[in-house]
């Protein structure tokens, strides 16, 4: 199949993928910190170390796909510059998993607060492989879709812009470049997609990595 092709990419389309190749829960041990995510960015830099695995932060992010009609689009946020973690990186809305709280709550309630963009505007589909971060977090990443007719409030705190990026360019293999730079005295290796003047990479690229392999290899 050809991944240029826009019919590849029609929400009915990938509403009959996710749902055959989606889980509607998290996988099993998704949360527990003994398991070692099978995704993440040790798979492009060798196993993390055991008592990292451990200690990274339950997380969930929303992967918001946008039913438009000329054409499937995600959702994306560039984080304010002045975060403590990640800032000025582009990022799916999404944020650490309280005490007590689900991992989808937590992020609608993440999509909610940072971009205003309210449930009722969202299907939820199903679920990506947990993906660990460098950083110290295990995200769980949920994929929906989202009726265009949503409007967004940014928390101007947390997110400096949000923009769309056409899911075809995403989910073409052609695009999901390799790049490495330096990071704390070592080259690091991860997913990069740069779109325009937009550098969607690390953990953001490498969940769209996830996507592509679950619904489009």
């Amino acid at each position: 199949m050809s991944p240029s092709a826009p019919a590849l990419f029609s929400i009915e389309d990938l509403r009959a993928r996710a749902r055959g190749r989606l889980p509607r829960e998290p996988a099993a041990g998704a949360l527990d910190p003994a398991v070692t995510p099978a995704r993440g960015d040790h798979v492009l830099n060798g196993a993390p170390a055991p008592r990292a695995v451990e200690a990274a932060r339950p997380a969930a992010v929303l992967a918001p796909i946008v039913a438009r009609e000329d054409g499937a689009t995600v959702l994306l946020t560039l984080r304010a510059t002045d975060m403590r973690s990640h800032s000025g990186q582009i990022a799916f809305p999404g944020g650490k998993i309280d005490p007590g709280e689900t991992p989808a709550a937590a992020a609608l309630r993440e999509a909610q607060e940072e971009i205003g963009l309210s449930a009722r505007f969202i299907e939820p589909l199903g679920w990506l492989d947990p993906y660990l971060t460098g950083t110290g977090y295990r995200i769980l990443p949920l994929v929906a879709i989202v009726d265009p007719a949503f409007t967004l409030t940014l928390n101007a705190g947390e997110v400096a812009e949000a923009f769309e990026t056409p899911l075809s360019f995403l989910m073409d293999a052609a695009n999901h470049q390799r790049h490495r730079r330096e990071w704390q005295g070592l080259v690091r290796h991860f997913y990069a997609m740069p779109y325009q003047r937009r550098y969607i990479w690390g953990a953001t690229a490498g969940i769209l990595r996830n996507l592509w392999e679950r619904l489009y290899s």
